[in-house]
C-alpha cells in the first residue's frame, strides 16, 4: 500500500525518461525510490511501435519499441526499482505531496523531490476542430499503433495519414508492416514537417499519394469511415476513399496536473517552467523529458532521464 508513504523521490511516469532516471538514481544510491505509472505496464508509447529503430545510443543494438521498452523495463528490475502501475497522480501540492487513486486505494505520497516525466500526446480530431460525420476508424497514431501491436486488432486497410512528422513516418511504416495501402498522406503546410529534403523520396517508397498544403474538411462514413474530402490552398476539393483516419502529431504537453497546480508554466510550451537545471517554480519538483516539449525521441528522453537522475542525486547531496 502506498498511502501515506515518504520517499526520497517519487517519479511521475514510466515512460524512458522515468525509468532512466530511476536507474541513474540507484546507481548512485539513492534506495527509496517510487516510480507511478497510470497505465498497466511501464516503458512509455514506444511499446507501441514494432519497427526497429530505437536503443542503437542507448543499448547499441536496433530494438522495436516494443523490446526497446522492455529492455527499460528488465534494467528497472536488475536494479530493484519500485515501479507501481496503475497509479493516477490526481494532484501536484506545495512541498512534494501528491495525491493519488489506483484500484486498491486512494491517498497521498511525500517525495523529497518529485520528478515530472508524463510525456506528451497527439493532438485528437476534436481539439484539431476536423468537421464531418463522427464513424468508427478515426485515431491517433498511439491508437492506431496500440491495436495493432498490443491488442492484437487490424483496425483497417486503407488508412490515410494526417501529418507529416517524425511520428506520421511511424505510421505509414506501421501500416506497411501490416501489409495495409496507405490512401494518402496529407499535411496542411506546403512543406514536409520533418526532413523535407529527404522525407519526398521516402513518401514515394511507400507509393503513397501525397497532398501538400491541403487540409481535411470533411470526414464521410455511417459506421465507419468510407472517405475524407480535402481542400488545398486555392479551393480545390478532393474526395480521397479509405477506411480510416490516423491523425499524427502536432504534440502537445501532457501536464494537465500542472497547469491546475501550484506550479507555473511555460505559456509557449503549456509545460512546467524549469530552470537550466530542470527544477520547477516549487524546489521539490523537477520536470524532464518530452512534458517540456518539443518531441524528443526514445533515445534522447532515456539520456535526459539519466542526466536528470544526476541532478537531482546532486540536489539531495549525494555524489
Amino acid at each position: 500500500m502506498l498511502n501515506g508513504n515518504s520517499y526520497d523521490v517519487i517519479i511521475v511516469g514510466a515512460g524512458p525518461t522515468g525509468l532512466s532516471a530511476a536507474v541513474s538514481l540507484k546507481k548512485i544510491g539513492i534506495i527509496n525510490i517510487l516510480v507511478v505509472e497510470r497505465e498497466s505496464i511501464g516503458g512509455g508509447t514506444v511499446r507501441h511501435c514494432g519497427h526497429r529503430s530505437f536503443g542503437l545510443f542507448d543499448f547499441w543494438r536496433l530494438l522495436t519499441g516494443a523490446n526497446y521498452a522492455k529492455k527499460l523495463r528488465e534494467d528497472a528490475e536488475k536494479y530493484n526499482v519500485n515501479v507501481q502501475t496503475k497509479v493516477t497522480v490526481t494532484e501536484y501540492m506545495p512541498n512534494g505531496v501528491l495525491s493519488f487513486v489506483s484500484p486498491e486505494e486512494a491517498g497521498t505520497i511525500t517525495g523529497k523531490r518529485v520528478l515530472i516525466t508524463t510525456g506528451l500526446r497527439e493532438t485528437p480530431r476534436s481539439a484539431r476542430l476536423t468537421s464531418g460525420q463522427r464513424p468508427l476508424g478515426v485515431m491517433t497514431t498511439a491508437a492506431f499503433q496500440s491495436m495493432l501491436y498490443l491488442e492484437d486488432k487490424l483496425p483497417c486497410r486503407r488508412p490515410v495519414i494526417i501529418g507529416s512528422e517524425i511520428v506520421s513516418f511511424s505510421a505509414l511504416m506501421t501500416a506497411k508492416h501490416f501489409k495495409m495501402k496507405s490512401a494518402a498522406m496529407v499535411e496542411k503546410n506546403s512543406n514536409m514537417t520533418f526532413l523535407p529534403w529527404m522525407f519526398n523520396k521516402i513518401i514515394s517508397l511507400f507509393v503513397v499519394p501525397l497532398y501538400l498544403g491541403s487540409k481535411v474538411i470533411d470526414i464521410i462514413g455511417e459506421q465507419r469511415v468510407e472517405a475524407i474530402v480535402i481542400e488545398d490552398t486555392k479551393g480545390i476539393q478532393t474526395k480521397v476513399l479509405c477506411d480510416a483516419v490516423v491523425f499524427t502529431g502536432e504534440f502537445v504537453s501532457n501536464s494537465t496536473l500542472v497547469r491546475t497546480s501550484h506550479l507555473e508554466i511555460n505559456h509557449t510550451t503549456t509545460s512546467p517552467q524549469i530552470d537550466k537545471n530542470g527544477r520547477c517554480s516549487d524546489p521539490n519538483y523537477y520536470a524532464a523529458g518530452n512534458v517540456l516539449m518539443p518531441f524528443k525521441t526514445g533515445g534522447k528522453c532515456w539520456r535526459l532521464g539519466r542526466k536528470i537522475g544526476k541532478v537531482i542525486a546532486n540536489d539531495l547531496n549525494f555524489s
